[in-house]
């Protein structure tokens, strides 16, 4: 069964890795079959920092690798006082750096030259701290150079983290997700696409080189894929709000469209004058 969003499900960023990855491959086998002869996509991935805290990136991404361990002991427990005490086993770990993958397209008539890079923001990137600082250099770095930038945000969590000033969109622009697209050879301008809730993920223009027509990506097909290769029919829970939890309005429109399939209970209905009929 297809999700029961038209878009972007917002239960989906709950379960962003899975996303994130699957995603990443998708465009860039979509990205192979259009691009021009000498163009090429390619997964790259860079590697986050960690927060000395253990906020940020190392709750987003818990993942640990045991490198060795030692014991205090024999492992024997040892009687004292009538009580058994166990000697306890010290592991010591590392934990493996975090990696983020996005996609660069490179020309290999110029020496492998990076032509356009695309990312799928993640919540790391988007929360306060040496890793978001970390992207705002590279995201600087690409918009001062003659490689475009494709920025792709479809999870709600963080802050604004896009190429362009939010103030800049009136407030119905500011949507939920988005997308932002920087031609090297237009500078201080961005190419925005807001997106509702409610609506189909659009299929956006790739600028390439100036030679070059801009290539489409279609990523509601991308975002079908995720779902359905990864499983997610049956899997979630919409009788409960997603993480992050909606509010205003996009609460109120998925309330609705929840009840009317049947994915919740008709309890849980919360009404909004103004809201947006279901799709």
């Amino acid at each position: 069964m297809p999700s029961p969003f038209p878009g972007m499900g917002p239960y989906l960023e709950s379960h962003w890795r899975d996303v994130h990855a699957a995603i990443i491959i998708y465009t860039r086998d979509a990205l192979q079959a259009v691009l021009p002869k000498s163009l090429r996509a390619r997964v790259e991935e860079s590697v986050l920092l960690e927060t000395p805290d253990g906020f940020g990136d190392h709750l987003l991404y818990p993942d640990a690798r045991v490198v060795e361990f030692t014991s205090t002991g024999n492992g024997e427990t040892l009687p004292e006082a009538g009580v058994a005490v166990a000697e306890p086993v010290v592991v010591k770990f590392d934990p493996d750096p975090a990696t983020e993958t996005f996609i660069e397209i490179i020309d290999r008539e110029s020496g492998n030259r990076l032509v356009t890079v695309i990312e799928f923001l993640s919540p790391t990137n988007k929360v306060p701290g040496r890793n978001r600082d970390q992207y705002l250099r590279k995201q600087l770095e690409i918009c001062s150079s003659d490689s475009n930038l494709v920025e792709i945000s479809l999870n709600r969590f963080g802050i604004h983290t896009l190429a362009f000033p939010l103030m800049l969109l009136k407030p119905k622009g500011r949507t939920p997700y988005m997308v932002s697209v920087r031609r090297a050879k237009v500078h201080g301008t961005s190419e925005v696409y807001p997106i509702q809730l409610w609506e189909q993920l659009p299929a956006i223009k790739i600028p390439l080189r100036p030679k070059d027509a801009d290539v489409r990506l279609d990523l509601q097909s991308l975002v079908e894929k995720c779902y359905l290769n990864g499983g997610y029919d049956g899997t979630l829970d919409y009788a409960v709000d997603p993480e992050p939890p909606l509010a205003g309005l996009n609460k109120d429109w998925a309330d609705e469209r929840l009840r009317t399939l049947g994915l919740r209970p008709k309890e849980k209905a919360s009404r909004r004058k103004g809201k947006p009929k279901s799709k």
